[in-house]
């Protein structure tokens, strides 16, 4: 969905930055059977037997060995940024918010000092997903592994991997806090302003220069590419510790699959209303709803019958008020899918019924 507007203040779990670095020290349920209790207390056991200082330092010191050779460093003109070795072939994942309008790259890989060079193969703002290509790759390029990202659990121990504030190959540690959380970019300080569902919430320290690393689990798997900070109004904006969000590694390999593949996104996942709106307010200045400015032909809404100058003030039995609201509603839905849409034309609510687009 296209939108032109200003980003209305969010709160703190919802209003995040992306982690690019500006410098070295800015920077910017499931089906039940006959042996669920089994699997259950099985599970419990492994969950609550703790091991002991030795073994979980082990653990550690094998994942770092095993991943970190894996993810490098990407510089541009001025910003800083992390990314993932994707396969044999030099091809990297990073956020889209990392490499910004730059289309070559400066590469630093963890076990050496030489610089390499790459250039872009594709962005992806929507879902602050990019791709570059090492122009030359070097010898021992080790491809990271990517987990399943429906086998995320919230009180997993995990690993963040990156470049933090220009610290090559640093690593810190944390646990999963939060899985299928919703939320929206902020525009500024390099961002895309994208909004951006199913995100894996954090524990782990990062810092601007992370974006585009690894979060990773004790298996050695990265489960998600760590991307925005929550942000606290209260504190002028300032990062909220303990409280970060990656994209999770499912849809990070959906994304990076088909740009190696085809050079491009062909297939978003993504589902669009067609329009391109902005947030409105009532007679007491309360954002009420999105105007829509414009309609795609032959879109979601085309179909549905919403027309330009109609306020979208609901899409299911979510309520709508504004565009940031309206894009997280459409994040977790999928193209394809039916709903309502409810509308405002003239003073008089309307309800029609819409299948969904992609993006």
């Amino acid at each position: 969905m296209d939108a032109s507007h200003t980003r209305a203040r969010r709160p703190l779990a919802a209003l995040v930055a992306p982690f690019c670095a500006l410098a070295l020290v800015t920077g910017c349920a499931g089906a039940v059977s006959s042996d669920a209790g089994e699997r259950t207390t099985a599970r419990a056991e492994r969950l609550t037997a703790p091991k002991s200082g030795g073994d979980l330092q082990s653990d550690y010191l094998k994942v770092i060995k095993d991943v970190l050779p894996s993810v490098v460093q990407i510089q541009g003109r001025n910003d800083l940024g992390s990314g993932v070795v994707y396969d044999g072939q030099g091809h990297i994942v990073t956020n889209a918010h990392v490499v910004g309008a730059q289309k070559t790259f400066k590469v630093t890989t963890a076990n050496s000092e030489d610089v390499l060079s790459a250039r872009l193969v594709s962005s992806y703002p929507e879902q602050d997903l990019a791709v570059i290509k090492l122009d030359n790759v070097p010898r021992g390029l080790k491809a990271a592994s990517f987990g399943d990202s429906a086998k995320v659990e919230v009180g997993q121990i995990v690993l963040a991997m990156g470049s933090p504030l220009g610290l090559s190959s640093s690593v810190t540690q944390g646990i999963v806090s939060a899985t299928g959380r919703t939320v929206t970019e902020g525009s500024s300080g390099g961002g895309t302003g994208a909004t951006i569902g199913n995100m894996v919430q954090t524990s782990a320290a990062i810092n601007p220069g992370n974006s585009g690393g690894a979060l990773v689990n004790l298996n050695g798997q990265v489960i998600g590419i760590p991307t925005l900070a929550a942000t606290d109004p209260d504190l002028g904006g300032s990062a909220a510790p303990g409280i970060g969000f990656a994209i999770p590694g499912t849809m990070v390999k959906t994304i990076a699959d088909q740009i190696v593949k085809d050079g491009k996104v062909t297939d978003s996942g993504r589902a669009a209303l067609g329009i391109t709106g902005r947030t409105v307010v009532d007679d007491q200045y309360r954002a009420a709803g999105v105007a829509v400015v414009q309609v795609k032909s032959g879109g979601a809404a085309d179909k549905a019958g919403v027309q330009p100058g109609d306020i979208i003030v609901g899409l299911g039995d979510t309520t709508v008020t504004t565009i940031t609201s309206l894009s997280e509603t459409l994040a977790s839905e999928r193209p394809g899918e039916k709903t309502t849409v409810t509308f405002t034309r003239n003073g008089d609510r309307k309800k029609a019924d819409v299948t969904l687009g992609e993006q």
